[in-house]
């Protein structure tokens, strides 16, 4: 054969892929963001539309609310609108934790990880099930505050209500865009365009992002419309199926696909091209610093062009600092063993959000960790359900330099696996949010981890005396910095003493709906006797703060940045102007449903203290 014949086969192929994506290109500029052609397609009436509303609330990062009540808690998003089309504060809603970037300017801060893609900014998220599978055609989200924060909607194709788990668990996104500032924090029916999918779905997952908000979002209900059977293109339209001819680029675009990243994982094919450019002219630590700056998809892309970029996107030095929850819905043990050969020498890994659903397994963890866990310093595990008493055995006999542990939302760890932790007697920060940690367990933690400065105890409704608890912490904790106490329920003014006389290098308290604590046995004024290095002070929801309290504050505690006396009925005008006064650092003050502080005098303080965001919210 005409040596001719194998070079056109190959002009052929190569043309065939330009037309192919210029295809694609061509089609995505005919589509909306619903994946449609608005002009010529139309789904048969036959197809009757479903809308229902959620039925459960299967999972969520954190919210407002308690755990043994209604009030602001994600549950509150399963069923009928309650508050819908009200505006205002209403504890019959869906709150999440955290608002701003006022917890980005705190002693509790973390540092990002670096290579976290631009187009992840999900803080938080809350996953609902519906009754009836359909392929989606419309969400609605009733917000009714401060609208704004949804930035992603996702589809699973897991039926929780199924008796046999599906062998893979796929997720698509309907829809994403950038966090945006919305004016006014009025309710309003969010409904945005959303992509076809080509499975039916009854779990629909919402990612928030509220640092450009100016208060806590507030959520209603969420609304799914569908159909049941997958939609139909008319016949005015090419009979090509949109989801098949891209989506191997919607599955790079959007994240999803388990596969793709896998196989970048495992590719050890390389091309053989004649050169490697210029690169080999250049330093081994420049290409490094390069590529520092790619993601870790890419880094597996780039690994595929040649034997030189290969080598340097593999270096276990690439991989140091690693976070893998921008990849959440992918990340499984294949994708573990594939990482482990190149995170030999980790020291912070995030694999908060993965591993749901049966992607990680126990022993998948565990040997990933046995091969990588000699370096780490911080481990980042929010959310991550799969995780129990043998994965906190493992960490604390695989990862001896461990100064940070996250375990935010890890309610699924039986309580007796945390006396594992206090093994780690290195830890200087350790997040036990919405975790079922008893007292025994955290005495122990707090007897041999001396070392903590950073301790998150917010929503674990196990520990029967907070007063133990405190008088442990000021006795064993000395380089304490921030303390997170929210919704603790039995703590009084005799732990806050023993917490305030041994931890004075408290740079952050929240004592935020902690009902026993009362300002009449003057353990509020102690406090700012005690600990004049405080920048940040929650006494959200306790109505007997008073001037006393406030005038102590500002006589010394004048560091002080962040202050939220929500709901306090005994604070004057006059002492808070004091406040502001002394406290030059000042930047937040939340004085809601503060009952002497009405609009005139928000207003009033705004304009002689600009550099002070005062919050005073309402309900209608």
């Amino acid at each position: 054969m005409s040596p001719v014949f194998p070079m056109l086969t190959v002009l052929s192929m190569f043309y065939y892929m330009c037309l192919r994506r210029r295809a694609r290109t061509a089609t995505r500029g005919e589509m909306n963001s619903r994946r449609a052609i608005e002009s010529n397609t139309r789904a048969l009436p036959i197809n009757v539309e479903i809308v229902q509303y959620a039925k459960e609330v299967l999972d969520f990062s954190s919210h407002y609310g308690s755990e043994n009540s209604m009030s602001y808690t994600m549950w509150n998003l399963a069923g009928i609108p309650n508050v819908y089309p009200s505006s205002g504060d209403f504890t019959q809603t869906a709150v999440f934790r955290t608002y701003g970037t006022w917890w980005d300017h705190c002693p509790s801060a973390r540092q990002p990880f670096k290579r976290t893609p631009t187009s992840f900014c999900s803080q938080d998220y809350v996953e609902l099930a519906f009754e009836e599978q359909v392929y989606p055609t419309a969400v609605h989200i009733l917000e009714t505050y401060h609208p704004g924060a949804v930035v992603r909607i996702l589809a699973c194709s897991a039926n929780p209500y199924s008796q046999n788990p599906p062998a893979e668990v796929r997720w698509e996104i309907l829809w994403s865009e950038a966090p945006t500032k919305v004016n006014g924090p009025q309710a309003r029916q969010f409904t945005p365009c959303i992509r076809q999918i080509n499975f039916p779905t009854n779990l629909i997952r919402l990612e928030v992002n509220s640092s450009l908000l100016d208060y806590y979002t507030e959520l209603d209900a969420v609304v799914l419309h569908g159909v049941k059977e997958k939609p139909v293109l008319s016949l005015k339209t090419s009979m090509i199926d949109m989801n098949d001819i891209d989506e191997d680029e919607d599955e790079e675009k959007f994240g999803c696909g388990m596969d793709t990243l896998n196989k970048q994982f495992s590719i050890v094919t390389l091309r053989e091209w004649p050169t490697n450019g210029y690169f080999d002219k250049l330093p081994y630590e420049l290409i490094q610093l390069i590529l520092s700056h790619l993601t870790v998809p890419d880094l597996c892309r780039l690994a595929q062009t040649c034997k030189l970029l290969y080598q340097h996107c593999c270096d276990p030095l690439q991989y140091i600092h690693l976070s893998l929850q921008p990849y959440w819905a992918r990340i499984n043990d294949t994708s573990l063993e594939y990482l482990q050969s190149r995170c030999t020498l980790i020291q912070w890994l995030n694999l908060s959000w993965t591993g749901n659903r049966g992607a990680i397994s126990v022993p998948g963890f565990s040997r990933f960790l046995k091969v990588c866990g000699s370096e780490l310093v911080r481990l980042e595990l929010s959310c991550g359900h799969f995780l129990n008493e043998t994965c906190l055995e493992v960490i604390t006999e695989m990862c001896p330099n461990l100064q940070e542990l996250n375990l935010s939302s890890c309610d699924k760890i039986p309580p007796q696996a945390f006396n594992h932790i206090a093994k780690v007697g290195s830890l200087k920060r350790l997040i036990l949010y919405r975790t079922k940690v008893e007292q025994t367990a955290l005495l122990s933690i707090l007897n041999f981890c001396s070392e903590l400065q950073h301790l998150s105890l917010g929503s674990c409704v196990m520990i029967e005396d907070y007063d133990l608890i405190a008088s442990m912490m000021g006795a064993k904790c000395k380089k304490l910095r921030s303390l997170d106490l929210w919704r603790c329920k039995n703590i009084t003014e005799s732990g806050i003493a023993e917490l305030a006389s041994g931890c004075q290098l408290l740079e952050e308290l929240d004592l935020g709906w902690c009902p026993t604590l009362q300002s009449s046995t003057g353990c509020f004024a102690n406090l700012a006797r005690k600990l004049p290095n405080l920048q940040k002070l929650f006494l959200t929801a306790n109505r007997s703060v008073c001037d006393t309290d406030i005038e102590e504050l500002a006589a010394n505690c004048t560091h002080l940045r962040q202050l939220d006396i929500l709901g306090t009925r005994m604070v004057s005008p006059a002492s808070l102007r004091k406040l502001l006064e002394s406290c030059k650092d000042l930047s937040l003050l939340d004085v809601s449903f503060c009952s002497q502080i009405d609009n005139r005098v928000v207003l009033e303080l705004n304009a002689n203290f600009p550099n002070v965001f005062i919050k005073k919210s309402f309900t209608q």
